[in-house]
């Protein structure tokens, strides 16, 4: 197997950071592709090696897998590490990927991606407040379940990797998820794999009009630890 994985800008791109994460958590070599994002519309450019005309994509010989559940399936059909090896833990963990990518719509609209900023956020709405105690109760159950210290279990697996895009957030934007998630949090930023993506994403001189608007919306920038 030889693959390739496309992703796009490591301070912006959420979708691209969770296949990557895995594949890079888990050894699974591949060779790193990055399509940045050009403009607030990157349809027309993307379509040349997306079938959406969006990223992530994991490109595995002549086949193009799509989406980053999609990378994630095809993935665990080759690689067992991808899941826990517990059937409890392999379901749970499972509802909790497909919770992740079907849910938390005002998270992801109101605390935008971006890794190397620390943002102020605007007075919370009960939406937002309700994403957040579920991410609390959510990682809380993992953990106290199945005892640690990822959210499956002793491993790093996929549902690690899908809420590593939230970690990055709950930073950012200083969100309380409680003692428990906070020391997951914490772990998970020291991740090796996840400091390779902030390296990178600190390193990253292009802006993007329509992303930086999206982070202002959000609240005040009171720290920025992009370079110039």
């Amino acid at each position: 197997m030889s693959y390739t994985l496309i992703t796009a800008n490591r301070n912006y791109s959420s979708w691209s950071l969770r296949p990557w994460v895995l594949m890079k958590a888990l050894g699974i070599a591949f060779t790193d592709r990055v399509e940045p994002f050009a403009a607030a519309e990157n349809y027309a450019a993307f379509r040349d090696f997306s079938p959406t005309g969006q990223v992530p994509v994991l490109v595995d010989g002549d086949r193009a897998i799509w989406d980053s559940l999609g990378i994630t399936l095809y993935l665990a059909d080759r690689h067992p590490a991808v899941w826990p090896q517990a059937e409890g833990a392999r379901a749970w963990a499972q509802c909790a990927v497909a919770e992740m990518h079907s849910g938390f719509a005002t998270l992801r609209n109101d605390c935008p991606m971006n890794v190397g900023v620390r943002v102020e956020p605007h007075l919370p709405s009960p939406a937002l407040n309700r994403n957040v105690a579920r991410l609390a109760e959510l990682w809380g159950e993992g953990l106290s379940r199945f005892g640690g210290p990822f959210l499956a279990g002793p491993v790093f697996t996929a549902v690690d990797a899908f809420y590593a895009p939230v970690v990055f957030r709950v930073r950012t934007y200083g969100l309380e998820v409680g003692p428990a998630a906070k020391a997951w949090v914490d772990r998970m930023l020291a991740l090796s794999a996840m400091r390779e993506w902030e390296s990178a994403a600190l390193a990253e001189t292009w802006r993007e009009e329509s992303h930086e608007a999206e982070i202002g919306a959000a609240g005040r920038i009171v720290e920025d630890h992009r370079a110039v």
